[in-house]
C-alpha cells in the first residue's frame, strides 16, 4: 500500500494497482536453500528484482548507484504489479538456483516461508544490518525465528479517514466510535467500513481487530497456533457485531480497498479504514465530495490512552544465498536504506520511509500531511505472522472470518476452525 504525490494526480492512479497488490501474498513453493556461508566477500555486478515501478523510484537510484560503482552496477529485473505472480516468480528463480536473482524485493508476508526455506541470506556476522534509526516493527516484519533475513525498505500502515464536517474529533476508541454512528444514522449514511470482501484485505483487517485487542493469530515463533482466545474472540465479536447492527453496512462486506475509497469519496461513509494512499485521491478526485470534509486519525484503540493495532505492510529487500556477488548486494540493502534514498521514496513516490526521523520533518509533513498520524500508525502496527505457512494461515483466517461476518459461522465456530486449518497446515497434514 503506498500513497502517491499530492501534486501529481496521474501518477497517484498509476501507481494505485501496485500499492493495493502490496497487501496481497502468494502461494507455496518448494524447498532446497543454498550455501548461506558462500560468497560472503563477492563483489561485482548484481541484479535487482521488484514489482512494476509505477512510481518510477527503482530505475533514478539505480542510475546513481551505478554512477559511483561502475564495477559494480546493478541490473533491474522488472516484475509484473500483480503480487501473486511477483511471488511466484522469486520462487521459480529460487527453487531453481538462479545466482542471477542478487537482491529481491520481498512483501513483508513472504519472509517466513522464504527463509524457512534457506533462500535468504542471514543478516548476520558481516552483514548484520544497523537497525537502531528504524521504525522497529519494520525491522520485526523482516525477522523470522530470531534472525534477520530482510532490510526494511518501505513501510505502510492503516489510519482512520473520518468526516470533520460530522464529528468534531476522531474517535480514540471503538466505542467512542460507535457512538457516533447515531450521527451517521442521522445523515443517512453508513458509519464505518474497512476492507471485508474475502481477499488478503480481510486477513489484514481480521488481524488489526484481533491485534487491538490483544490477541494474536500465531505466536513469534510462526507456527504455534494462538488464535482461539478470548482475546481474539473479542476483536473478531467485534466486527460481527458491527455488520449485525447496521453500524457496518451491509454492502462492506464486498468492499476491498478501493470500493471503501469510492464510497467515502461519495460521501456514503463517515468513518473508513484504508492506506495513506486514499489521502491523494481523496483530496484531488474530481468525483471526491469530501476533498474539504475529512481528516485523518490513528485507528481506534480499545482505551483512549493506546491506538489501535495496524497490520503493517510494505516491502523489504533481502539477499539471495545462491548470489555470487553477496558483499555488493549488502551494501545495495544499506543504500536502499539510507537517508538520501529513503526520502526519494517519499517524496518521489510517496512510499512510507523506514527511517523513524523523516515522520518528523517537517518539509515533509508540509507535502504530506498524513506523515505524523502515519507514524503513529507504523509504531503500533504489528506484521501479519511470519510464518513459512502464511499462505495457510490467510486463507484460514479468509475463509472463517468471512463466514462469521456474513452470519453462517458463530465467531467460537469460525476461531475454532480458523485454529484447526492452522494446525493441519503447520503439522505438515
Amino acid at each position: 500500500m503506498k500513497a502517491a504525490r499530492l501534486s501529481v494526480i496521474a501518477g497517484m492512479v498509476a501507481i494505485t494497482g501496485l500499492a493495493l497488490a502490496g497487501c496481497t501474498g502468494g502461494g507455496s513453493g518448494g524447498s532446497g536453500g543454498g550455501d548461506a556461508n558462500a560468497n560472503l566477500d563477492g563483489k561485482g555486478p548484481i541484479t535487482y528484482v521488484q514489482g512494476k515501478d509505477n512510481s518510477n523510484v527503482v530505475r533514478p537510484l539505480i542510475e546513481k548507484w551505478n554512477a559511483a560503482h561502475p564495477n559494480e552496477k546493478v541490473t533491474f529485473k522488472e516484475q509484473t504489479d500483480q503480487a501473486d505472480q511477483q511471488h511466484d516468480d522469486l520462487v521459480q528463480h529460487f527453487q531453481a538456483k538462479d545466482p542471477n536473482y542478487d537482491v529481491v524485493d520481498v512483501d513483508v508476508v513472504w519472509t517466513g516461508e522464504f527463509a524457512a526455506k534457506g533462500w535468504l541470506q542471514p543478516l548476520t556476522g558481516n552483514f548484520k544490518m544497523d537497525n537502531s534509526a528504524l521504525l522497529a516493527p519494520t525491522v520485526k516484519s523482516g525477522t523470522y525465528n530470531g534472525t534477520q533475513y530482510a532490510a526494511p525498505q518501505t513501510s505502510d500502515g492503516g489510519i482512520l479517514y473520518y468526516r470533520k464536517d460530522l464529528v468534531s474529533n476522531p474517535p480514540k476508541t471503538w466505542d467512542e466510535m460507535l457512538k457516533d454512528c447515531d450521527i451517521a444514522k442521522a445523515h443517512n449514511i453508513g458509519c464505518y467500513a474497512g476492507q471485508f470482501a474475502q481477499y488478503e484485505g480481510l486477513t489484514v483487517n481480521v488481524a488489526e481487530a484481533i491485534n487491538t485487542n490483544g490477541g494474536t493469530i500465531v505466536g513469534d515463533d510462526g507456527k504455534t497456533v494462538t488464535v482461539d482466545s478470548t482475546e481474539a474472540n473479542a476483536g473478531l465479536t467485534r466486527l460481527v457485531d458491527g455488520f449485525k447492527n447496521g453500524q457496518i453496512p451491509a454492502e462492506a462486506i464486498t468492499y476491498q480497498e478501493e470500493q471503501g475509497r469510492q464510497a467515502f469519496e461519495a460521501g456514503k461513509l463517515m468513518f473508513l479504514r484504508n492506506w495513506p494512499y486514499v489521502y491523494s485521491l481523496a483530496k484531488t478526485d474530481g468525483s471526491s465530495t469530501v476533498k474539504d470534509t475529512f481528516g485523518i486519525a490513528p485507528l481506534p484503540g480499545i482505551t483512549a490512552d493506546k491506538p489501535g493495532v495496524s497490520s503493517l505492510g510494505g516491502h523489504n529487500a533481502a539477499i539471495s544465498v545462491y548470489s555470487k556477488h553477496k558483499a555488493t548486494a549488502f551494501e545495495f540493502l544499506k543504500f536502499l536504506q539510507s537517508e538520501e534514498t529513503q526520502k526519494f521514496f517519499v517524496t518521489q513516490g510517496s512510499l512510507a520511509p523506514v527511517l523513524t526521523s523523516l515522520y518528523d520533518d517537517a518539509s515533509l509533513n508540509s507535502q504530506l500531511p498524513y506523515l505524523s498520524t502515519l507514524k503513529t500508525s507504523i509504531a503500533n502496527a504489528v506484521p501479519r505472522p511470519v510464518s513459512p505457512f502464511y499462505p495457510a494461515i490467510t486463507k484460514a483466517v479468509q475463509d472463517n472470518a468471512y463466514a462469521a461476518l456474513k452470519g453462517d459461522k458463530s465467531v467460537d465456530q469460525a476461531l475454532k476452525d480458523m485454529s484447526a486449518a492452522i494446525k493441519t497446515a503447520s503439522s505438515g497434514q
